[in-house]
């Protein structure tokens, strides 16, 4: 997928010669790019096949509510946010979008009328021949733009306009909003039936406080310790936090089972290496051969990898002393294990069942 940051450099100037411009496009946050926002994709590529032109997504960073809830001073006004940005491009791209516009929502964009938007951002900028949007789509300053000034530029100035009704699941309207909901719950079964995949953060793995070699040295026995693969997530709010049961993909064939922290972890001290932000740490229930000497010696930062947030366990918790915290991460590992035992007891129901 083409990812075009910024297009302001493209609105006064004309195509090359020979070049064609034009796509099918849809607009919106898309953050955590759940089942209904698949639907509408879906419908994108097909009219963008149909016409011969690229499928194209339009999206904002930082989200407009970030900007307008810094403006104001009021961060309660700021969403919790789903997924990164680049897990957004990840999932788009898995789609099957052919290009994304990541435009940056600041003081230019937020003052552009809608007649100006549709005429410098859809039609110089990008040639639309096709915008699909959803049933309650506003843009422009102050939101004065609707559905229906769009169609009727669309009708003047030569392009198609369509827009797209909610997406059900089971009677629940599935939005972004839904999804933060059930995220905020520690509803994980249906966070995964809204996105329609479990619920991931990816990135590389960066250094943390080195903590594990410090509980290690307080649970005489233990090895290892508590070692942990540290993702960085890149927004102060996250839609979910607290002690999960994972599953982490990207360190070898196979999947591995682990407990992860996502979060900013009030047992610590604020001014760590990470500078209190949010951190997903997640701790492996098995390493494998020469993961953990890798991790110790330095060759798995910066390796790209995926952790699935399957099961949550408990909220975060601040624990009086590294004592209290190695029997908490304990306690929370042993529970883990019970988790993945309990999906191989029905994986292993369900397939007997199969059988029969």
């Amino acid at each position: 997928m083409k990812i075009i940051r910024g297009l302001w450099n493209r609105v006064h100037r004309p195509p090359a010669a020979g070049s064609e411009r034009g796509c099918a496009l849809t607009i919106g946050n898309f953050d955590g790019v759940h089942r209904g926002h698949q639907a509408m994709l879906a419908l994108l590529i097909n009219e963008a096949r149909h016409r011969g032109v690229p499928s194209c997504v339009m999206t904002f960073e930082p989200h407009p509510r970030d900007y307008f809830a810094a403006l104001h001073h009021k961060p309660d006004l700021a969403p919790e946010r789903i997924a990164t940005l680049r897990d957004k491009l990840e999932e788009l791209a898995r789609c099957g979008v052919d290009q994304c516009v990541v435009l940056p929502f600041n003081a230019r964009l937020a003052a552009q009328q809608p007649q100006a938007f549709i005429e410098d951002i859809l039609v110089r900028a990008l040639g639309v021949r096709y915008v699909l949007v959803g049933d309650d789509f506003r843009f422009g300053a102050q939101r004065a733009g609707d559905y229906a000034m769009l169609d009727a530029a669309g009708d003047r100035l030569g392009f198609d306009v369509a827009r797209m009704q909610s997406y059900e699941v089971h009677g629940t309207r599935v939005s972004s909003s839904t999804v933060r909901e059930a995220l905020a719950a520690g509803d994980m079964n249906r966070v995964t039936a809204l996105l329609g995949r479990p619920f991931s953060i990816s990135g590389h793995v960066v250094h943390g406080r080195r903590l594990g070699r410090q509980l290690a040295e307080s649970r005489p026995g233990a090895g290892d310790g508590f070692r942990t693969l540290n993702l960085r997530f890149s927004h102060w709010k996250p839609a979910a936090s607290g002690i999960f049961a994972v599953r982490v993909h990207g360190l070898g064939t196979q999947p591995l089972d682990g407990v992860a922290n996502l979060g900013v972890r009030p047992s610590l001290d604020p001014n760590d290496v990470n500078g209190g932000r949010v951190l997903l740490e997640t701790h492996c229930l098995d390493w494998p051969a020469g993961l953990a000497e890798q991790l110790s010696g330095g060759e798995a930062y910066g390796k790209i990898i995926r952790v699935e947030l399957l099961h949550k366990l408990h909220n975060e918790l601040k624990y009086d002393g590294l004592d209290a915290l190695t029997r908490g991460i304990a306690k929370d590992c042993d529970d883990a294990r019970a988790f993945f035992a309990s999906l191989h007891t029905q994986t292993h129901r369900q397939t007997t069942r199969d059988r029969i």
